[in-house]
């Protein structure tokens, strides 16, 4: 149930983005999910890849700073409303949503969400007892 995500954390400077992209293609690693926030001096990539390890690797072995999390997928339909309904859920467990991102793989089918929350556990626990579908890393790498 929870996604195995990695974080790449780079300068803030042009072509590294392009530089981590293409380590990953030249390794025949698919980005399914990502997210990329940043400050002045520093970004943090977050991504969800078809391979978690070799990703992790041969980042590593270009000289970045890789770390990975776990955070949940939860699937809701791609329409108005759809990310109220999950956050409305959310707030009435008292859960803090940490950070999220989102992508739509077909316009008018479902949109998968990726959250990192604050209490995990209770997280699942609301989304489930709510109806809500979470999909796995490799559910999420078939889309």
């Amino acid at each position: 149930m929870r996604v195995e995500q990695i974080a790449v954390f780079l300068e803030n400077k042009s072509g590294r983005l392009a530089e981590i992209t293409a380590v990953l293609a030249d390794n025949g690693i698919n980005i399914r999910a990502l997210s990329v926030a940043d400050t002045a001096d520093f970004g943090i990539l977050r991504l969800i890849v078809d391979k978690v390890e070799l990703a992790k690797k041969v980042l590593k072995d270009n000289g970045f700073t890789v770390g990975k999390t776990n955070v949940l997928a939860v699937e809701v339909p791609d329409r108005t409303g759809g990310l109220a309904m999950v956050l409305k859920t959310i707030e009435k467990a008292g859960i803090n949503v940490e950070y999220m991102y989102a992508f739509v793989n077909k316009s008018g089918e479902n949109a998968v969400l990726i959250f990192r929350f604050e209490d995990m556990d209770k997280a699942i626990g609301s989304l489930q007892a709510a109806g809500f579908t979470m999909l796995t890393g490799e559910q999420i790498c078939a889309l």
